[in-house]
């Protein structure tokens, strides 16, 4: 062992005549630098961002340091939200805001009133189909159906099981349904919540927790396709799960699995795929997915927020779609959107998952609290009753028959639209839309300038990023006759008169849309939507106008 003495006395020798001649203060302050600076090196190589992400993020610190960048960077800030301010004043103008509550309470007309000019500050009338999304059904007796469903439940709370033990059991049998739908056994299990997000949160939360449990992992990931919700990024930051995205084919928009499979490790605490994914409505291998599941005994949980009310009953309604439910022995849990293509009201969803020890994962149970033992199934604690109520009766209102009926009109609807949109020169459509999301692209003009356009004629399409492209989610809405028709006639006639003059910058609300991909400081562009939702929130002050 002789070979390894030499080198370590050397060292040892450089050490101490480093510190020849030193005061004691002197040693301190330099031991304390060097731990110091080591610690430092220590996260920088090995944290959970790449060497390249965390080398861009520091350049990027450094020169928002140089104080005539930090001027330009400050000036486009206050440019952007002055922007969407007086964007969202200039559509409350002709109304005045509440400061302080009434010294008396208002009559009943006057409170209407004041409700009625609220929400006729929207611009789209998405009651004729010009929405993407957002409103998936209306019908004026199915409204006056569920009108007196929630007058009768609005204050129930199924945290008080005790109290409304009715409402308990129409949430089982909500889940009931929905499970079925999904091919799930009389094991399955699950929960109504608020919403998508919420439901991707709880499995998340629930995968986290379970393979904590069950591995000993304490430093969880999540392997996900690029093109998953951002609800799983949110599922991230709230619950301290490392993400990792995994790129999509250029040409499917579908998951790459042999990446995903290179992209586990040991902490590795779920896998996920998207049955349609909400930028393209294209659909991951679920199955493929599945058996990565089950090589590496992994859960597997599929979001099927988006389109999942039309999948369970695209096959009785003539469509084929792939496996991607509890028929695959590897998923896990399944995510649903009741107030999506099941067109309940919104505010209810549903999480599923095989069986009842994997759903104890997604509950939060207090012991010792002096307030008495407390526990709850999903985020909130108390909970509307009448969301329960409501979604429960939609089903039932609908039943099986309505549900095919609209799954085959809606479909019908969106293969149009999208042969219609194939057949006009200057635009693409992304991969092979399996539900009713129709996304479109074009290169040879900017995108963001046909959605302006649509805009002006009262179209509210969604914008896409990484690439550019704009989708149209079709729903029920879309289905009234001629609808299907205005929209390809109107983006073939805007086509048309883009493609005279290509190369045009997008100008408007989107042009910023569009400058925001080429941002190599994606900080920045999170700061410009943190003015966006700050907008939201805009209450004038009473002295506005004179600072």
């Amino acid at each position: 062992m002789d070979f390894v003495k030499v080198p370590l006395n050397q060292a040892k020798l450089g050490i101490n005549q480093i510190f020849v001649g030193k005061e004691p203060w002197q040693i301190v302050t330099i031991t304390t630098s060097s731990v110091l600076l080591l610690s430092w090196l220590y996260g920088f190589i090995f944290d959970d961002d790449s060497l390249l992400e965390r080398g861009k993020r520091t350049f990027f610190d450094i020169i928002q340091l140089i104080p005539s960048v930090r001027k330009e960077i400050d000036g486009k800030k206050k440019e952007v939200w002055e922007g969407f301010r007086n964007e969202h004043r200039e559509r409350t103008k002709n109304l005045s805001y509440l400061r302080s509550l009434p010294d008396k309470g208002l009559k009943n007309e006057d409170i209407m009133d004041l409700l009625e000019g609220n929400l006729k500050m929207g611009d789209y009338n998405w009651k004729d189909g010009l929405v993407s999304g957002s409103v998936y059904y209306f019908d004026p007796e199915w409204q006056k159906l569920l009108t007196k469903v929630y007058e009768k439940t609005f204050f129930t709370n199924p945290l008080h099981c005790d109290v409304f033990p009715g409402i308990c059991k129409i949430e089982t049998e909500v889940i009931r349904m929905a499970a079925e739908l999904f091919h799930g056994d009389t094991e399955t299990c699950g929960t109504v919540t608020t919403g998508g997000t919420e439901s991707i949160l709880m499995a998340c939360k629930t995968w986290r927790d379970y393979m904590r449990k069950t591995k000993g992992i304490k430093k969880p990931e999540m392997v996900v396709p690029r093109t998953i919700h951002s609800a799983f990024d949110k599922a991230a930051q709230y619950f301290c799960i490392r993400i990792k995205y995994v790129p999509v084919d250029p040409k499917t928009y579908k998951v790459d699995l042999k990446a995903m499979e290179r992209a586990i490790t040991k902490n590795t605490v779920m896998l996920a795929g998207s049955v349609p994914n909400f930028p393209y409505g294209t659909m991951d291998d679920i199955e493929g997915i599945s058996k990565l599941g089950l090589k590496y005994n992994i859960p597997v949980h599929v979001d099927s927020c988006l389109g999942g009310f039309l999948t369970v009953f695209m096959e009785k309604a003539g469509y084929s779609i792939p496996l991607y439910d509890f028929k695959l022995p590897g998923v896990s849990s399944i995510s649903a959107d009741t107030h999506k293509y099941a067109f309940t009201p919104k505010g209810s969803s549903v999480v599923l998952y095989r069986n009842k020890d994997f759903r104890h994962f997604q509950y939060t149970v207090t012991t010792d609290w002096p307030g008495g033992v407390y526990g709850s199934p999903a985020v909130n604690g108390s909970r509307a009753g009448a969301n329960i109520t409501t979604c429960w009766a939609t089903l039932l209102h609908f039943g099986t028959d309505g549900y095919l009926k609209a799954t085959g009109d809606i479909l019908r609807t969106a293969k149009y639209i999208e042969e219609k949109l194939r057949k006009i020169d200057g635009l693409f459509i992304f991969g092979e839309p399996v539900t009713s999301v129709v996304a479109f692209g074009s290169k040879v003009f900017e995108i963001y300038r046909l959605a302006t356009d649509m805009g002006k004629l009262g179209w509210n399409l969604n914008a896409l990023q990484f690439p550019s492209g704009v989708h149209l989610a079709v729903t029920h809405l879309h289905t009234q006759p001629g609808v299907a028709d205005k929209f390809v006639n109107d983006v073939e006639n805007i086509v048309r008169e883009l493609m005279k003059r290509p190369e045009k910058p997008v100008e408007g609300g989107l042009a910023l849309y569009g400058a925001a991909q080429v941002v190599p400081d994606r900080s920045l562009v999170g700061d410009f939507i943190n003015y966006y939702i700050d907008a939201m929130y805009y209450h004038p002050c009473e002295n506005e106008e004179e600072k």
